[in-house]
């Protein structure tokens, strides 16, 4: 990798937040690392009206339910905040960010320094794939910085599982109980 400084720190580790267990995985990963390289941590929420920004321009009260949405998007970042770092924060400075557009494009937008380093969720695991992880492959496309995937959590895993049991209404076998 030539050209490459690697004694460069990150400014920024920038990471996609949704509230999803799989973001919330990516969200603990980013912070660690934000710790260990002394970088900013950037959570970023990505948030689009519903219809998408087609049915927002249409609307004829177009301006209100916009910032009624946003409203809700950044409420819904500091609840995440709140609810994984509690009232202590992250021990890192945090900068939280909240973008109108589509999680990938807003993801790769806000990584936009080469030092910066961009952490997403993988996606899922099992016949979800197909339909699941298009952030973070956009990510890994089109980000400018190094981008690190994040797999799902063991527990994420283990809850699809039980989901899947209990949508087929397969019994639990309680002998290892």
């Amino acid at each position: 990798m030539s050209g490459y400084d690697t004694s460069a720190t990150p400014a920024r580790v920038v990471v996609g937040v949704s509230g999803s267990l799989g973001s919330v995985t990516a969200l603990r990963r980013a912070t660690a690392l934000a710790r260990r390289l002394g970088a900013d941590l950037w959570p970023v929420l990505a948030w689009e009206p519903p219809g998408g920004d087609p049915a927002a321009r249409r609307s004829p009260a177009a301006g209100l339910p916009v910032e009624e949405w946003q409203r809700l998007a950044k409420q819904r970042l500091a609840s995440v905040l709140d609810e994984i770092f509690g009232a202590g924060g992250p021990g890192v400075p945090m900068h939280p960010v909240i973008v109108r557009g589509t999680p990938g494009r807003a993801l790769v937008a806000t990584a936009d320094r080469e030092n910066d380093v961009l952490v997403v969720g993988a996606g899922r695991r099992g016949l979800q794939r197909a339909f699941s992880g298009r952030v973070s492959r956009h990510c890994l496309a089109h980000a400018v910085c190094p981008v690190l995937a994040v797999p799902p959590s063991p527990l994420e895993t283990e809850l699809l599982s039980v989901h899947r049991r209990n949508t087929w209404h397969r019994r639990m076998d309680t002998r290892g109980l």
